[in-house]
């Protein structure tokens, strides 16, 4: 178990900074479509470039059209940085002294929701906007798997509360 506390924690601290990383850029991302500050149109103002804080420099290369930057970059940053908070959460779940509680399985519930819930309806309104590329439908079957693999845990950690509990009346 201890191989598993250290792997989880090593990972715990990685899907934080990937978290904050994309919600980070985000929200800045949002900020500067918003203000217009730190943004440079090129290529006859069909792309732009969000450039780094009070600087030139390119941090980031999108199109100039409403539809994209709502469904393939604002959308894809918000959600994976809740993804990454959430599996963040999970990872978590594995290195607690005691495995089986109510916040643990409410974590995992968590996570399974938004993984089976939230790709596939957002994939889809966002295909009536812009082009889904066919890697994407993989990804959301991906994150669907994960979500049940997150179930099944989810349920095998509500039996295992219950049983600890059951031991906890007889001790």
């Amino acid at each position: 178990m201890n191989q598993t506390k250290i792997i989880s924690k090593i990972l715990f601290y990685i899907c934080s900074v990937l978290s904050a990383g994309y919600l980070i850029t985000f929200v800045y991302s949002l900020f500067c479509l918003i203000t217009g500050f730190a943004v440079t149109p090129y290529k006859e103002e069909k792309f732009l470039h969000i450039n780094y804080p009070f600087t030139e420099q390119p941090f980031l290369n999108i199109e100039n059209n409403y539809p994209y930057m709502i469904f393939s970059f604002i959308a894809v940053l918000v959600t994976y940085g809740i993804f990454f908070w959430l599996s963040a959460r999970v990872f978590k779940v594995f290195f607690q002294d005691k495995l089986f509680t109510q916040e643990n399985i409410i974590q995992l519930k968590k996570f399974y929701l938004y993984n089976i819930f939230i790709p596939l309806p957002l994939v889809i309104i966002a295909s009536f906007f812009v082009e889904v590329e066919s890697m994407i439908w993989g990804l959301v079957f991906i994150h669907f798997m994960l979500g049940i693999f997150c179930l099944f845990l989810a349920n095998i950690f509500k039996q295992g509360l219950h049983l600890q509990n059951e031991q906890d009346l007889f001790i």
